[in-house]
């Protein structure tokens, strides 16, 4: 049986949606009914998982202001966790704050679950309030980087030149990137010198297009955080749906980052997954999946 994700609307889901939340975060610490809630309920987004008529997940996604939204009330059922149900419910609540216009989402994890955001692209900025005597920590994730347009043009015509001169097959191919408003990137490639025998897209430029696109996003994200990084692509794969015909065009955006950079900070390795989808006249034909790591430069 599927496990569907929705937002209450009946009566019913709603009580259903309370109690479990009530009977994850607040019962086993002798809560009371009702101690689940709070003063922002009807202008929050609120997301749940249903298995049949159970429900097996909560998240709610409140905004603080124009450029910040906090989750909060995140819980999944004992019995369904590690199937990436918790990650399905933030990356909902992600795209409604995106869709808010907010440029960063922050949230309050308890000590035990700092390692299941920091996988999912938040980091670590402070210590907050614990809660039931557990070390709670405030971490935070943006969803369009701080900057400008004219900023984000400079780094991405950096970067592009930086391929051409240390790349030669980016040279080669025409790779160019098309656009970046500090959330999603487009990168282009024309069919031309990148073309099979067959007039589509040779599969090997396919891959390269793919993999520079999702090492650029990453190089943005740095260029952003101040943070000096070697980087790799460590593994990946890349699904061909359709043959690449016309205009062939890379995206991906941050909400597709998945990864704490600012370890990086403490002179750890960091890593990210990125997704990027290949486009030909705007429709999918490929989807690409890197995991890149973000290496600590040798001094």
């Amino acid at each position: 049986m599927t496990i569907r994700l929705q937002t209450p609307v009946s009566e019913a889901d709603w009580h259903a949606y309370y109690q479990f939340r009530w009977q994850q975060l607040r019962q086993p610490w002798g809560q009371p009914p009702g101690s689940e809630r709070d003063a922002l309920e009807a202008n929050s987004h609120h997301c749940m998982l249903r298995h049949g008529e159970q429900v097996v997940g909560v998240g709610r996604l409140h905004q603080l202001d124009e450029r910040q939204a906090q989750i909060r009330y995140m819980a999944v059922a004992a019995d369904y966790q590690g199937q990436q149900l918790g990650a399905r419910l933030v990356a909902a609540l992600e795209q409604q704050a995106h869709q808010l216009g907010c440029s960063e989402v922050v949230l309050n994890a308890r000590h035990s679950a700092v390692g299941f955001y920091q996988r999912l692209g938040y980091g670590v900025i402070s210590e907050a309030a614990s809660q039931f005597g557990i070390p709670h920590y405030r971490m935070q994730r943006w969803l369009c980087l701080p900057g400008s347009a004219a900023l984000w043009q400079q780094r991405c015509d950096d970067l592009q030149q930086s391929w051409h001169r240390q790349i030669p097959l980016s040279h080669f191919m025409q790779l160019d990137i098309g656009a970046f408003d500090g959330t999603e990137l487009r990168c282009q490639a024309p069919l031309g010198p990148n073309i099979n025998l067959h007039g589509t897209m040779f599969a090997g430029s396919l891959y390269s297009l793919a993999t520079l696109t999702g090492w650029g996003l990453l190089h943005l994200q740095l260029k952003a955080l101040a943070l000096e990084a070697d980087l790799v692509l460590a593994d990946a794969q890349i699904r061909y749906l359709k043959p690449m015909q016309h205009c062939p065009t890379a995206r991906t955006s941050l909400l597709e980052a998945k990864g704490d950079l600012t370890v990086l900070r403490q002179g750890k390795h960091a890593s990210q997954r990125i997704a990027v989808e290949l486009l030909s006249d705007d429709k999918v034909v490929a989807r690409f999946d890197g995991h890149y790591k973000a290496l600590v430069p040798r001094k």
